[in-house]
């Protein structure tokens, strides 16, 4: 198992259409092409045998490496320290356009800083999740891999007058892959450009890699000075920022919940998903997060990429939404199983598609409302069509709000009346209400309100438990959720309400393990899986934000300020923290860093204004 790095020992660049992991030891581990959730083309994270990677190192064991990025963009630096120099390795993916396209490059560019060092660059890549084979070809200017209809080419970086023997390239055929060495001394650069679909080698010269690299820089420094965010956490919101931009599939707008799957949230367990898929649920939060910074042209990427999933259901007599699409809208998610991986430290089974698609979780609806409604109060007004939709999901919503469904956690073991279901059905009837009401609209408002009134005080009556002195899980336990931690936050309850203290309080002494936030007991909620998992670094942001809410603001910047110790070397979050740490599940997590930039945000204004000051971020 020591041949598996750990989670947290990644860095992540990408395109804007597809990303990768590059490890600390120069590994290129994970990464699918032509987009996030094609299948992968390295995936030794998954698989040190079969998974395919793309490594470069110094050819000698005795070395220290460290990693960082470039200030304020995506462009990934990996350091080696040896007794005779110190390398580079500068790895980014030139940005893609607006419009999907086969063709992506990740350009591996290195550089000697001091003194000389001889490199050596493994390259297996493993087409289709490793079962497909591939041949290889190689010509006086790089290599091509080719297998069934896929095409990756390596460019080499040299001198174009100059063989590669001459540039002290030497080229090594291992059966089908390809392993090569190169010295460079101080001052001299040189590199590699891998190329989905990019056709027969060429050489690239050292400035053609230079300006790619100053352009990426320039890309992600204007997009990031457009940020108004300038509070007491700029360079970690900064840092999560980024990384949500990175998981944004740019043709649509939509951003996956992270782009990788398979990744545990127990290692050597069974709680391993595919997160390489847009959610409702989190797409949604992320409004609230680009807003906050002030990205409307984000923001009003994914709204319309909301809107044209509710019109291709509308007039259907089957749910308004899925709870998960592909990046392009689609949603074909059959869920199989690669039994030939085994997964990251034993970890199986490892999962592409998500059976939980077809799940039903009404608090999806809420959500998107609330994000629409946000949207709204930022200048980004739905149409004609979109609200008409809109209000046709409300009137379903009105119809099937009081049924068992399976809940934000997408739960496998059956399903409940969720409580936190119904405090996002009243989230999701409340914000219609107050956008017909605002914009003059059309919409059955009189029912809204009525079936507003029946969820509010339902959740009163049956989510509150007396003996325990919280509202729970769901009517019929006396289980504590940290989903409810949003009930404050949506504006459900108000934070100084007493029964809301007390729930806090119950949290407090039950969820919470050092400032880290457990989402739920599995021990005590049966979920349908077998283990156990982390702390999950949403809760724990959302956390932050009900303490400051209510009234608790030294212990919400002791928690945040803890947070932040358990980012990874570059500021990066997965789904959960492990007992002693570790960073567990798929990584990086959008969940996260988007509550993260949330809970800064509100944090910041309470702490700058007093406790109790009016602030919209949520949607309030």
């Amino acid at each position: 198992m020591d041949r598996y790095p750990n989670i947290a020992d990644h860095g992540l660049i990408g395109d804007l259409h597809t990303a990768a992991l590059v490890a600390t030891d120069g590994t290129i581990d994970f990464f699918c092409c032509p987009r996030f959730d094609s299948p992968s083309v390295f995936a030794s994270l998954l698989d040190a045998d079969r998974g395919g990677h793309f490594q470069i190192r110094p050819d000698r064991d005795d070395y220290v490496s460290k990693q960082l990025y470039f200030p304020d963009t995506a462009n990934l630096i990996t350091r080696f320290l040896t007794p005779d120099g110190v390398g580079e390795v500068h790895d980014f993916m030139p940005v893609a356009g607006p419009t999907p396209t086969d063709r992506h490059r990740l350009v591996r560019q290195l550089k000697v800083v001091r003194g000389t060092m001889r490199f050596v660059v493994d390259l297996q890549p493993r087409f289709d999740y490793g079962r497909k084979p591939h041949k290889l070809e190689i010509t006086p200017d790089g290599a091509v891999f080719q297998s069934d209809g896929m095409e990756l080419t390596m460019h080499a970086v040299a001198t174009p007058d100059q063989t590669l023997e001459k540039e002290g390239i030497k080229l090594e055929r291992h059966g089908d892959d390809l392993r090569w060495t190169r010295t460079l001394r101080e001052g001299q650069t040189g590199g590699v450009v891998l190329e989905w679909a990019g056709g027969a080698p060429r050489r690239i010269a050292p400035d053609e890699v230079e300006r790619l690299l100053e352009e990426s820089a320039y890309f992600w420094r204007d997009w990031l000075h457009q940020s108004r965010y300038t509070g007491r956490w700029r360079d970690t919101v900064n840092r999560s920022a980024i990384t949500l931009k990175l998981m944004t599939y740019r043709p649509t707008g939509a951003i996956v919940a992270a782009p990788t799957t398979g990744l545990p949230e127990q290692a050597g367990g069974e709680r391993n998903w595919d997160y390489r898929y847009t959610w409702i649920r989190d797409g949604s939060f992320s409004i609230y997060a680009l807003l906050g910074l002030g990205y409307t042209e984000e923001a009003a990427a994914f709204a319309v990429w909301l809107r044209d999933r509710a019109s291709e259901s509308a007039g259907s007599s089957g749910r308004p939404l899925k709870i998960m699409y592909r990046v392009d809208g689609s949603s074909d998610l059959v869920e199989e199983t690669l039994d030939h991986f085994e997964g990251w430290r034993g970890s199986r089974p490892v999962r592409i598609g998500n059976g939980a698609a077809d799940q039903l979780q009404l608090d999806i609806y809420g959500e998107a409302m609330d994000s629409v409604y946000l949207a709204d109060a930022n200048g980004l007004q739905a149409g004609h069509q979109g609200w008409t939709e809109l209000a046709g999901i409300l009137d379903w919503l009105c119809d099937n709000w009081d049924q068992p469904d399976e809940g934000i956690w997408e739960t496998r073991g059956g399903q409940k009346d969720f409580t936190y279901g119904r405090l996002q059905t009243w989230v999701a009837l409340d914000r219609a209400i107050k956008l017909a009401t605002r914009r003059g609209r059309p919409g059955n408002v009189a029912r809204w309100v009525i079936e507003r009134d029946h969820v509010y005080n339902q959740i009163m009556q049956r989510g509150w438990n007396p003996k325990v002195g919280a509202f729970t899980q769901h009517y019929s336990t006396e289980v504590l959720d940290s989903s409810l931690l949003m009930m404050p936050l949506m504006g459900f309850v108000a934070p100084s309400d007493p029964m809301w203290l007390s729930t806090l309080k119950a949290m407090d002494r039950e969820l919470v393990s050092d400032s880290l936030v457990y989402r739920y007991n599995p021990g005590a909620s049966p979920d349908g899986l077998a283990g156990d998992e982390g702390t999950f670094s949403l809760c724990t942001f959302w956390y932050v934000d009900a303490l400051a809410r209510s009234g608790r603001l030294d212990d919400a910047r002791l928690v945040f300020e803890k947070m932040r110790t358990y980012a990874n070397h570059l500021g990066l979050y997965s789904e959960e923290i492990g007992s002693t740490g570790d960073q567990l599940g798929n990584f990086p997590q959008a969940f996260s860093h988007l509550s993260l930039i949330s809970a800064a945000i509100n944090l910041d204004y309470q702490l700058d204004h007093g406790v109790g000051a009016p602030h919209v971020v949520a949607g309030l």
